[in-house]
């Protein structure tokens, strides 16, 4: 009896520690190889977006023979259902399929492109506004979203940098965690979906700003300057990454086991799935990496789990299994991450879980306030001599092609917001202003450059001659008492594959402010951008300069706002504004060098320009308001301290002037002495604090080793580097931009 009783609790013991099956379990054992790989296979649906010359055919088929593990680029709910239904109802096992779009600064209801996002400085907006994208999205059926995008981008030829949050790896790591956290919150809820951070990696750092084009870069720069937001998303969870198209030293992206699986999931304890780009997968065979089942081979065992648009996943790896260049193993595991997925999200209990969701959730008046409100936010005012804001009884003229053409105000990447933005025109006559309008210009040169780049219904180019409108504008200007030239780029001459080698305002733009600087009265600029621009000219001919980016659904009502004075501008730019185009590569952290140039000025074996200062137009973090603001009594509580203590840093802020405002404290660290060479400052730390006029407020910033400490990284040496600290003197640096500090000596000790 004894013995039976010891047999029966091994028995007990050995049930109890045999986890319990998942559905994910269940389903693995049932699927063939075939189906297995179809979990794999991501294709855009019927009449969805197309970004490369790869098309879809045969989905319905494919669907239902389970060869699709998820569709993108369609977000009627109907159309979401009606595939839903066929895989769920028609394929042999029935697994729910994922729906993934480009929602990326806005749904229904648009934000400011994530370029000026960033530029709010202000996370709560970050995450309100995700939010709402999400909400808007999830109650369309859609349940993965390709965003944040998150690569560091320090070239502003490059179209993308408008997705992005900027130069900036500390303020890029903050945009990272806030988006995700404002897209998947925990995956409980109805409304909370998959994000996905792209583009792993480097992509932002593409040779010569050229979009798909190759990165060469020491691993030092990689873990302290462009892998930090992405290793912040990981951090929050995010629940998908998507491989970036360019190489990394000479190894594809796609099909680079370094990054996919030693650090993304070795060092970062990454445990979603990765999905490639569009027909990323595919492209390899043009980096002259090998043929479509080569690389559809490197791509999977690199750490890829699902496959773009190729199909060289389901056209080719059922053979490579059979011929052993493929595990089971492998192929198990990547289904598996993406069964997961679904899993986390519900859809394997519930797979109509949010096609079921109330709709009156999407473009409601709480959403588009908050848009409006964000919007105001996100503005920079780059300069002004007093002429903003306006006064209600000002004459103003209104000119330029950007005026009376809301639909470009939401940028690239629209999401499902085609139609739905008043211009300022539109806003101004609603609003009452006293004003007379004349279009000015058109766009672009070049009539089939405009069309693509407008790339909207609703523009038409106007047939008068450049002339013609530019004499309209004058005669509206002289008989106003200020003038508003609403120019810049089109919404799709920024985005992917929209890189420039000039970046100046586009000619017959320019021309037409130079006509009106030449009748005497101010001109405000209002610069419509997804990226930094070339404005030194306007920039001594304009008596006020707004950023207003690509604002959103109601970028129009927030650019009055603003411009009347209802808000004040408390926008900080996050990419570096350069004088011309070749000063680029030009951003706030880079390194010394050993002849360092002292002032703009030319100076013989010094580094510098012999035809252009050093320094940029406008620098990383600067944005004015229409108060002013006093920095004073900056301390540390020590000044010094050991390598593992902290030292607290202060700073008092008075509002000189005679609004309220809002400022964004910047606190900046460069290490003195370090075995490797590093930048002059780095961001570490800031806070967007309200300061009503004539008040002061104290702003304290905790000073950690971390803070202090970053990766040394021998290039000889394997392994994962680790984030140290050298002790030494630090210089403590703080101030409303990257340019305009006061600096204190911090001593570390061991």
């Amino acid at each position: 009896m004894r013995g039976i009783s010891i047999f029966l609790s091994a028995v007990f013991l050995l049930s109890a520690c045999v986890p319990e099956k998942t559905k994910v379990d269940e389903l693995m054992s049932q699927m063939t190889l075939e189906e297995k790989l179809g979990q794999l296979n991501c294709l855009v649906a019927p009449r969805g977006a197309v970004t490369g010359e790869q098309q879809s055919t045969g989905v319905a088929e494919k669907v239902r023979s389970g060869a699709v593990g998820s569709l993108f680029g369609r977000h009627d709910r109907d159309e979401l259902m009606a595939w839903q239904k066929m895989a769920v109802e028609e394929s042999r096992l029935g697994i729910p399929l994922l729906f993934g779009a480009d929602i990326i600064h806005g749904y229904r209801t648009t934000f400011p492109v994530p370029l000026a996002l960033a530029a709010t400085w202000n996370p709560e907006s970050m995450e309100r506004a995700a939010r709402i994208s999400t909400v808007e999205a999830s109650s369309d059926g859609l349940t993965w979203l390709y965003n944040p995008m998150v690569d560091i981008c320090r070239d502003p030829r490059w179209g993308r940098c408008v997705e992005g949050a900027g130069e900036d790896p500390y303020l890029a790591s903050v945009y990272a965690e806030t988006m995700v956290r404002g897209i998947q919150g925990d995956l409980k809820a109805d409304d909370e979906i998959l994000a996905c951070v792209k583009h792993f990696a480097l992509y932002g750092a593409s040779e010569a700003g050229r979009d798909y084009r190759e990165t060469d870069m020491s691993p030092a720069r990689m873990y302290n300057e462009y892998f930090p937001p992405y290793k912040a998303a990981v951090d929050a969870g995010v629940a998908s990454i998507m491989s970036s198209f360019n190489d990394v030293n000479g190894i594809p992206a796609t099909g680079n086991r370094w990054l996919m699986t030693e650090v993304l999931r070795n060092q970062w304890g990454f445990d979603g799935f990765v999905v490639s780009d569009y027909n990323a997968v595919g492209e390899m065979v043009r980096h002259g990496i090998g043929d479509r089942k080569t690389v559809s081979e490197l791509a999977l065992n690199a750490g890829v789990d699902s496959d773009m648009m190729t199909e060289g996943f389901v056209g080719e790896l059922a053979a490579s299994v059979k011929e052993g260049r493929i595990s089971m193993k492998t192929v198990d595991q990547a289904c598996r991450r993406v069964l997961e997925a679904k899993e986390k999200l519900g859809l394997l209990d519930d797979p109509y879980k949010f096609l079921r969701c109330e709709q009156n959730r999407i473009y409601t008046d709480e959403h588009r306030k908050a848009a409006r409100e964000i919007a105001a936010e996100s503005f920079v005012l780059l300069k002004n001599d007093g002429t903003l804001p306006l006064s209600k009884g000002k004459k103003v003229a209104l000119v330029g092609p950007l005026a009376d053409a809301g639909a470009q105000y939401t940028g690239s990447w629209q999401g499902a917001a085609y139609d739905d933005c008043r211009s300022l025109l539109a806003a101004m006559k609603e609003a009452g202003c006293d004003f007379v309008f004349a279009k000015g210009s058109n766009m672009l040169e070049d009539a089939e450059l405009e069309q693509a780049a407008c790339r909207t219904r609703k523009y038409v180019r106007d047939p008068r001659s450049e002339s013609q409108m530019i004499r309209e504008a004058v005669a509206a200007a002289r008989q106003s008492d200020v003038v508003l030239a609403a120019v810049g780029e089109p919404a799709w001459m920024t985005g992917e594959a929209s890189s420039r080698t000039s970046l100046d305002i586009p000619q017959p733009q320019k021309r037409l402010l130079e006509a009106l600087v030449k009748t005497g009265k101010p001109v405000v600029l209002l610069l419509f951008s997804g990226r930094p621009m070339t404005l030194e000219w306007e920039d001594s001919n304009m008596a006020a300069i707004l950023d207003v980016w690509y604002g959103g659904s109601e970028a129009a009502d927030a650019i009055l706002d603003v411009v009347y004075g209802r808000v004040n501008p408390s926008g900080k730019l996050t990419m570096t504004f350069p004088r011309n185009v070749g000063q680029i590569p030009l951003y706030y952290n880079m390194k010394n060098g050993g002849r360092p140039a002292k002032t703009d000025s030319y100076k013989r074996f010094s580094s510098c320009y012999m035809d252009s200062p050093n320094s940029p137009l406008y620098p990383f973090g600067y944005g004015l308001s229409y108060t002013t603001f006093e920095y004073t009594d900056f301390a540390l509580s020590a000044d010094a301290m050991p390598s593992d203590g902290s030292v607290t840093a202060s700073v008092k802020v008075t509002n000189t002037g005679s609004r309220d405002a809002d400022e964004t404290v910047q606190l900046y660290i460069h290490d003195v002495y370090s075995s490797m060479t590093r930048p002059v400052k780095e961001l570490k730390a800031f806070r967007k604090v309200h300061v009503k006029a004539g008040e002061t407020v104290e702003v304290g910033f905790e000073i950690t080793p971390e803070m202090l400490s970053w990766y040394y990284v021998d290039p000889f040496e394997t392994g994962a580097p680790q984030l140290a600290l050298e002790p030494g003197d630090f210089e403590i640096m703080v101030g409303p931009d990257s340019s305009t500090l006061q600096t204190l000596m911090l001593n570390v000790s061991e």
